[in-house]
């Protein structure tokens, strides 16, 4: 590990911490907001904030337990991100999961006239700005939020905050990988998935 990265000691990470800095899930953005302050390790000289994987190793697994708690097809995944697509649909496929990928239709989850009307239990958002819609209506709707925060995002409606790279292809995919690889192994499911399973070659 380099100086302008991370050095950090992890007691049991999900990967080593050279795979996430490989995956660039500590990348951030330029811009920092009041509500992920607290996941931030340091700014790099080229001004992007950098997150400490501690705590998004730590936040994964906390995500894995608390959506382990609800029957798999009441978990919806919603991604408009371009990146975020592919792992988010694998990551649903893998668990027994719903995703709702691309642009997420107006009253999906609040207009029961709608044709695609979904009443998940818990919602997973890959990025709170790209997935605003899904997050009014799963407020409204009363149904807890996890989502995927970079540096940048607000956080005021979440339930449950991972800090991470939202933006990167290899950041998502590993992020829905370990979220996947957990949840099944709190199932005492074992899996032959990797991590080269829930990237796209976009």
């Amino acid at each position: 590990m380099t100086e302008n990265e991370m050095e950090i000691q992890m007691d049991e990470p999900l990967v080593p911490v050279e795979e996430y800095l490989a995956a660039g899930v500590h990348i951030g953005t330029q811009q920092k907001s009041k509500d992920m302050k607290r996941f931030i390790y340091r700014v790099r000289g080229d001004g992007l904030y950098i997150l400490d994987i501690r705590e998004t190793d730590t936040r994964i697994k906390t995500a894995a337990r608390f959506l382990s708690q609800y029957d798999p097809p009441k978990i919806l995944v919603v991604t408009s991100r371009q990146y975020g697509q592919y792992p988010a649909k694998k990551f649903a496929d893998t668990i027994g999961g719903t995703a709702a990928t691309g642009r997420f239709i107006p009253g999906m989850l609040t207009n029961q006239n709608l044709n695609g009307y979904m009443e998940p239990e818990v919602v997973v958002v890959t990025d709170p700005i790209g997935d605003s819609q899904a997050i009014k209506e799963a407020v409204q709707s009363g149904v807890p939020i996890v989502a995927l925060c970079d540096t940048n995002n607000m956080t005021s409606y979440t339930d449950l905050v991972i800090p991470t790279n939202n933006k990167g292809r290899k950041a998502l995919s590993m992020v829905y990988f370990l979220l996947t690889r957990e949840m099944l192994r709190l199932r005492n499911i074992s899996t032959s998935l990797t991590i080269e399973d829930f990237e796209t070659d976009l």
